[in-house]
């Protein structure tokens, strides 16, 4: 019995995300100003773009419409935010 609890928490482990913060010395540039279109169906909500670190450079990540989770919900959009020693990123959520 014990094996397989270990292996149930072995396979967590592996497979959970990593909540690490990446600090990147280098300024993130300007977001990119973008005008989207009409949503493609009512309730849609646009997820303005980002930048992201591929680890060597910025790249632009482009918005697109979602439907929210739940009615009422709220995008909040990811964000670099300027930390000790550089920037981090903070990821885009719904609340």
């Amino acid at each position: 019995m014990k094996k397989i609890a270990l292996a149930g928490v072995l396979a967590f482990a592996l497979t959970a995300p990593s909540f690490a913060q990446v600090i990147v010395r280098v300024a993130p540039p300007p977001v990119v100003v973008e005008h989207p279109g009409p949503p493609p169906h009512p309730g849609y909500v646009w997820v303005a773009g980002y930048h992201r670190w591929d680890g060597v450079r910025y790249v632009w990540v482009p918005g697109h419409y979602v439907l929210p989770p739940r009615p009422r919900a709220v995008w909040v959009p990811g964000h670099w935010v300027a930390r000790r020693g550089g920037w981090v990123f903070v990821e885009g959520h719904w609340r």
